[in-house]
């Protein structure tokens, strides 16, 4: 009742809250335009040649950067926060052109485009984990589940206007006239993440510390910070007080990355994660291919629809997941995946166009809920000042199997055809939920907010007796 009753104040706190209204907003054209970038690029490439296999091999290009996203994580902590945010979408939005440019040259080939595909990416492995750390100093505690809500709905709203929205626009204008609008969302996104000011680590609610007044000022531009004194204590450095002692170019970087390995290291985190690389390799499978399904049932509309439903399912999860805040995480993950893989299948097995959107909708429902729930016991369980490079941690540990998924699923598909490859997807899913339940510790994790640094084995050495049996996977826990 507690909960309940304090969800007007938490929303009213953060519909007042400048600064996470700006990283609300860019967060949705941002993946407005991501939505556009990916659909387009995807189909052209399967355009291009009419190959699942370079489908496949697209889907492992704009993905593989996820895997060493590990290593951005130390520079997010040291950088300043607004400044990555500002810096990754002045560079996407230059990546993008080249496409449309090569076209306009006469020199588009397949490899134009999948060359670009990993450069923006990569890019993204800062955006997202600065994200992730700016979060919990613009939100007090209280909010923090609700404002993750609210930003894994802009991201997967957006995705689902936008996915269908491009397959209706790639039918009609063509693939290379999206990327076109993609850069023009990049500056967009730019403009409003320059009006951010993140406070301090420890700081947290971006009212506070005269981070309003800054936003509010930030109109005349990023550049008179810099002539204040005070700059250095107010502004959204790393946010950590041993900053200094660590800024020492190559070996304070590889000390802050070994840092953020050996804090997740021998955590129950890894246990987890083992669970996620088996979905996530079918979920690369499945994304590898679904140009080439797609086109089986009609075409670049039919693409966009599947990529919608995809998007829309992930949506409706995480509009629901604030209100499981208090339901224990290892029944969810282990009953929510399980339903998630029968969902999708029998929706396969169907084999009706409408009803295998439909279904495929309502097999990412949980998806979407388990990553609402994911990420706020990071931001529970983790300081602010590792927050950084733990998120890069355990991102690219959880999505280093997609790109592989993709090319695989990309072999597999040119062998098999595609329509078995889609049902990885759905087994994956059953396997990571009845892996859950087969483990003792996962099966019974507490709520995601209630859970901590102690209960989740964070920053327990690798030589200690239990930690070690908790990295060692296979060993019961």
């Amino acid at each position: 009742m507690e909960i309940r009753s304090r969800l007007p104040t938490v929303l009213g706190e953060l519909r007042s809250n400048r600064p996470f209204l700006r990283l609300l907003g860019g967060r949705v054209v941002t993946n407005a335009g991501d939505s556009l970038y990916y659909v387009a690029s995807m189909w052209l490439v399967f355009e291009l040649t009419g190959s699942p296999l370079y489908t496949g091999v697209a889907g492992f290009l704009v993905r593989a950067p996820s895997a060493v996203g590990f290593l951005t994580g130390p520079l997010v902590d040291r950088w300043p926060l607004r400044h990555v945010l500002v810096a990754t979408q002045l560079v996407n939005g230059v990546v993008v052109l080249v496409v449309p440019v090569a076209a306009w040259t006469g020199n588009l080939s397949v490899w134009v485009v999948l060359a670009v595909l990993p450069l923006v990416t990569f890019v993204n492995r800062f955006v997202y984990p600065a994200q992730n750390a700016a979060l919990p100093r613009l939100v007090d505690e209280d909010g923090l589940a609700r404002a993750n809500s609210l930003l894994s709905a802009a991201y997967q709203g957006a995705d689902m206007v936008f996915n269908a929205v491009s397959g209706v626009l790639v039918a009609i204008v063509g693939a290379v006239a999206l990327f076109v609008v993609d850069a023009v969302t990049f500056a967009v996104a730019m403009l409003l993440f320059v009006g951010i000011r993140v406070p301090p680590s420890g700081d947290a609610d971006g009212t506070g510390a005269g981070a309003d007044e800054a936003t509010a000022a930030d109109g005349a531009g990023a550049d008179d910070t810099a002539e204040t004194d005070d700059t250095a204590e107010t502004d959204d450095t790393a946010g950590t007080d041993d900053t200094a002692e660590t800024d020492d170019g190559a070996d304070g970087y590889l000390a802050e990355l070994r840092e953020g390995f050996a804090y997740v290291r021998g955590s129950l985190l890894v246990v987890l994660l083992v669970g996620v690389v088996v979905a996530n390799f079918a979920v690369g499978a499945m994304l590898g291919v679904l140009p080439a399904f797609a086109a089986t049932a009609g075409g670049p509309d039919a693409y966009g629809l599947l990529m919608a439903a995809y998007a829309g399912g992930t949506l409706v999860g995480t509009l629901v997941a604030s209100r499981l805040d208090d339901y224990p995480l290892g029944r969810f993950a282990t009953a929510g995946n399980v339903a998630s893989g029968a969902t999708l299948g029998f929706g396969l097995a169907l084999g009706w166009f409408p009803a295998t959107v439909a279904l495929f909708f309502l097999s990412f429902v949980p998806v979407g809920a388990f990553n609402v729930l994911f990420f706020t016991m990071l931001q529970s369980a983790v300081a602010d000042d590792l927050l950084g490079r733990v998120s890069s941690v355990v991102t690219s540990a959880a999505t280093a199997a997609v790109p592989v998924g993709s090319a695989v699923g990309g072999v597999a598909a040119g062998l098999v055809g595609s329509r078995f490859v889609m049902y990885w997807w759905a087994g994956g899913t059953v396997v990571f939920g009845l892996y859950v339940a087969s483990r003792p510790a996962l099966r019974s994790l507490p709520p995601a907010p209630d859970l901590d640094a102690s209960s989740l084995r964070l920053g327990v050495s690798g030589d200690d007796g239990e930690s070690g049996s908790a990295a060692a996977v296979g060993a019961d826990d």
